[in-house]
């Protein structure tokens, strides 16, 4: 994930692509700040907690899940969801370095 040339490799692009894909719905964003206020992982359903429908909160948990963003594990009759921290910390890198490629110095136009 190192910058070379102030690019980021195709690689680097496809999977921040992906997260930013996860990230691209404000409800998506709810459950992450939700789950992020958590001291542990959450053991219930979130549409509980969350006034969001039983089935909007599953599609969203599955992009989630499939971005790598969340943790899911079925712990019967509830299911444990958590922030994945490690692909969390990947994505905070790669987006700081999308970002850092321009920093807006010498903008012409």
């Amino acid at each position: 994930m190192e910058k070379v040339n102030d690019s980021i490799s195709l690689a680097d692009q496809e999977t921040v692509a992906r997260f930013a894909k996860a990230l691209s719905h404000p409800t998506r964003i709810e459950i992450l700040v939700f789950l992020s206020s958590q001291d542990s992982c959450f053991f219930g359903d979130i549409h509980d907690v969350l006034p969001i429908a039983k089935s909007t909160v599953s599609q969203h948990l599955k992009e989630l899940k499939d971005a790598g963003l969340i943790k899911g594990e079925i712990e019967t009759p509830k299911v444990r969801y958590c922030i994945h921290k490690q692909n969390w910390e990947i994505a905070r890198k790669l987006f700081y370095n999308l970002f850092d490629v321009f920093d807006g110095d010498g903008l012409v136009c």
